[in-house]
């Protein structure tokens, strides 16, 4: 406390050194100064976080910000040693201090001790109903969005994991690989994993022929429709908490969870643990900063090195990595060690900030790598938390799917997917559906969040005058033939359109493309040859070869989903250099099959069970989490 004290008030000295009209006569002032904000801190932000706000996340920031700004004020008018003038100049001090002091905490290493945060999520936790102590313990499931199992090893490996690298050597942890289902990609995975079934879900956005709508896995009303639908058995049911996910797992809590962000409009009480500590308001906002500097350095450097694949990664996107990358995990973390204070039974937090930079910068750059070793030291932090809880926590590290690298499809041809069907028909094709699965994320968040009206990203109705509709998932392609309502087969997608299906199977950048045949069911289809899926017959060149073996069994399961598309394409996949492309501007991807977006990985306690057999598809990732709880709690 001593030292993080003088820290304090070595910011406020550097602040008051660059902000004009502030003023501090030495460091002897500086100390008393931060004491006396150490104390207002104290008592300010929790009486702020305990108020009953709509769009608590927003309100309660932004009255915590100026929370801030309103005690360097009330210290300058109550101490002779110090002066700011006026509003904004204190809450420029504010976070200028901040950023100071915690380079100085840093450097001195009393950074990562989380006692004074942790309790002041006890106090929150028991402010809000009785915490009963048991014996009983839960469990906590910590979703790393977008990591492969090889990619966790070598970084366990290399130093770039050094906590979970901890676990598995010396903490009597193990690690299984699981395989995806065919849509490698955060919407089916969760609804698998969280619900028990993925049925009817082919990618991360798809059609509704029948009511020409599109349907996203990032759409609000999507997600609640989709655990409506195939809820019944969640994970967190009875007592659990979801932060951080598209799906709520039939959660009691939940945060920052797409499918019920109708609740971020009202008085959430999850926020509270986070808002009472006011110093993490504006170490958030300087870390975020931070976060934007290290993009556009990140990004400068590509370019003057000319990396290839390079990504995209002008207008929004160093913002939106900031969001991911500090604001949302600070959130979640928070989250958590406020249901661990709490004693809720199970926890489910997804961490996308991985994802979010390897999309962009690549499967292991290394701001990418950067990415994850921040998580993994944040994995520190809830493994430290667990002995202030009131009760035994056993925490599970998951991800659910990982990533290919490879230039993308526009970047190899100079078009995309879409132009390349309107070539081959007479009709009129929608532009291609796409985009960045995060990016909509957090669109839809703030919209909602603060009452805003986000332009609808799923259910768009699609126009009359327009007759085929690709869409995009990574790696996998779709395309809609809307002529009509059922799906069309082989043979009338021949005689129709005659030269769309030779053109997709003759395309270099094109591995598979899947029909369903009148006479022999669902065809895979390649350049050099075809393969009947109901028999495994093959014709020519299987081209399945440079897929994993499981690849036919999860595009027949696809087949039978009403809502697959009329014709489904996958990328190639080169096994040498591990690289594909995906349809979509991301150079790591997933959606589909081929490489490493198809390997994630479930690291455990060694005294939960081990998977009795393989783990093929999110359903059964359910299965073997669920029987955790029932392991540990009955």
């Amino acid at each position: 406390m001593l030292l993080s004290l003088v820290a304090s008030a070595l910011g406020l000295l550097a602040a008051a050194a660059i902000v004009p009209g502030v003023v501090i006569s030495g460091f002897g002032a500086a100390l008393i100064v931060a004491g006396v904000v150490a104390v207002l801190n104290a008592v300010v932000p929790p009486i702020l976080a305990a108020l009953r706000l709509p769009f608590t996340l927003l309100a309660g920031f932004v009255l915590v910000l100026a929370a801030d700004a309103a005690i360097l004020l009330i210290a300058s008018d109550v101490l002779d040693d110090f002066a700011v003038s006026g509003f904004w100049r204190a809450l420029l001090v504010a976070l200028l201090a901040a950023a100071v002091t915690m380079a100085i905490e840093i450097v001195a290493g009393i950074n990562d001790d989380d006692r004074y945060t942790i309790q002041v999520t006890r106090r929150v936790a028991r402010r809000q109903g009785a915490v009963p102590l048991t014996d009983v313990p839960g469990i906590v499931f910590l979703e790393i969005d977008g990591l492969a199992l090889p990619v966790l090893a070598r970084a366990v490996r290399d130093g770039n994991a050094p906590v979970m690298a901890r676990w598995l050597t010396e903490g009597g942890y193990a690690l299984a690989e699981w395989e995806t289902d065919l849509s490698s990609q955060t919407g089916a995975s969760q609804a698998g994993i969280l619900l028990g079934s993925n049925d009817d879900v082919p990618a991360f956005r798809w059609v509704e022929k029948e009511s020409r709508r599109t349907v996203a896995c990032s759409d609000p009303a999507d997600c609640a429709e989709m655990e409506r639908r195939l809820g019944g058995s969640g994970l967190l049911r009875d007592g659990g908490a979801s932060r951080g996910n598209l799906l709520s797992g039939e959660a009691d809590e939940s945060i920052l969870t797409v499918s019920r962000l109708a609740d971020e409009k009202g008085p959430n009480p999850g926020y509270r643990a986070f808002l009472a500590n006011g110093s993490n308001i504006v170490r958030s906002l300087v870390l975020f900063s931070w976060e934007v500097v290290l993009e556009l350095t990140a990004a400068s450097r590509q370019r003057r090195r000319d990396v290839r694949p390079r990504g995209h990664r002008g207008g929004s996107y160093p913002l939106l990595r900031g969001a991911m990358c500090v604001m949302v995990r600070d959130l979640v973390v928070q989250a958590v060690l406020a249901d661990m204070m709490a004693g809720r039974p199970a926890v489910y937090a997804t961490f996308a900030s991985y994802d979010e930079v390897a999309h962009h910068s690549g499967l292991e750059r290394h701001d990418t790598l950067e990415a994850l070793r921040k998580l993994d030291q944040q994995f520190g932090r809830i493994e430290q938390a667990r002995r202030y809880a009131p009760r035994p926590y056993e925490i599970v590290v998951l991800s659910d799917h990982g990533q290919t690298q490879g230039a993308t499809f526009r970047q190899r041809n100079g078009y995309s997917l879409d132009d390349l069907v309107r070539r081959s028909l007479s009709v009129t094709v929608a532009p291609l559906e796409a985009g960045e699965e995060n990016d909509t994320l957090v669109g839809q968040a703030l919209g909602e969040a603060t009452g805003r009206d986000a332009a609808r990203q799923g259910r768009k109705r699609i126009p009359d005058d327009e007759e085929v509709v690709v869409l995009a998932s990574g790696n996998l392609g779709l395309v809609y033939l809307l002529e009509r309502q059922g799906r069309m087969t082989l043979e009338e997608i021949s005689e129709r359109h005659p030269d769309l299906l030779p053109a997709l199977r003759a395309h270099p950048h094109i591995g598979l493309v899947m029909v369903r045949s009148a006479a022999d069911g669902p065809v895979v289809m390649g350049p050099e040859g075809v393969r009947r899926l109901e028999d495994g017959a093959v014709d020519g060149v299987d081209p399945l070869l440079p897929f994993p073996p499981g690849a036919a069994g999860h595009l027949r399961r696809t087949d039978g989903f009403a809502n697959a598309p009329d014709i489904l394409i996958n990328s190639f996949f080169d096994p040498e250099l591990e690289e594909g492309c995906a349809f979509e501007e991301l150079i790591s991807f997933h959606g589909g099959l081929g490489g490493p977006q198809t390997r994630p990985f479930v690291l455990y306690p060694a005294s939960l069970p081990a998977p009795a057999e393989p783990l093929v598809g999110a359903a059964a990732v359910h299965e073997l989490l669920a029987g955790w709880r029932r392991f540990l709690q009955g």
